[in-house]
């Protein structure tokens, strides 16, 4: 026995904003945080990120999808010229990095990794918050899409204005292509094709399709 099958509705999470808890999948990309001075942050919007000489994870831009992780940062910072970047990180091949001394700790992109990820409460004694972090080698990978705490309205806009005011072509440089069906990032097995039964042009991702096959 055979039966046809035409047209779908589905409800999943959206990927791009896991939750801080959740494991980040390779090839993705996820909205992070990111914390800095006032002056940095200008710096960061107008001109990208540099790499940190070294770190916990070695070499890299230091991130977290934990809003209020990233809040805490710099350690040493008056509220007054603390600023929070929310960022669109294109991960590439992501290691988790989960105990302290761990094999790869500082090595894993010499190993291939672009990202490396240290889960929530994993117990390493350099993460005593127990927060998620993630340190990203290329700071390319990483793009300054909004402000979401800053001293003062004043700055909140201003530095809101940089970021609206970055070119198209840094945008299309770093954003992911997009499907016009689904809205989702286009990755290795995005299928687009007729549907079976109506021809109508469709993407299996798509969170819906209403097939007009009549039979």
């Amino acid at each position: 026995m055979s039966i046809s099958f035409y047209g779908w509705e589905v409800h999943y999470d959206e990927g791009h904003h896991l939750r801080a808890e959740q494991e980040p999948k390779s090839g993705k990309y996820y909205i992070m945080y990111h914390g800095t001075k006032v002056q940095d942050a200008r710096s960061i919007i107008q001109n990208g990120f540099r790499q940190s000489s070294d770190g916990m994870l070695g070499p890299g831009v230091y991130v977290s999808r934990n809003q209020k992780k990233a809040e805490r940062y710099p350690l040493k910072c008056k509220f007054t010229d603390r600023v929070v970047l929310k960022l669109n990180v294109d991960c590439g091949k992501i290691k988790k990095i989960d105990s302290d001394n761990h094999p790869m700790q500082k090595s894993w992109h010499a190993n291939g990794y672009d990202t490396a990820w240290v889960p929530p409460h994993c117990g390493m004694k350099a993460v005593p918050s127990g927060m998620e972090e993630d340190c990203v080698w290329d700071p390319k990978r990483i793009k300054v899409i909004d402000i979401v705490l800053a001293p003062n309205s004043t700055i909140l806009n201003e530095l809101k204005q940089l970021v609206t005011n970055q070119s198209p072509q840094a945008s299309a440089s770093t954003n992911p292509e997009m499907c016009q069906l689904c809205k989702s990032e286009i990755v290795p097995g995005h299928t687009v094709q007729p549907c079976w039964g109506c021809g109508q042009t469709i993407c299996t991702l798509m969170p819906k399709h209403k097939c007009n096959h009549r039979g």
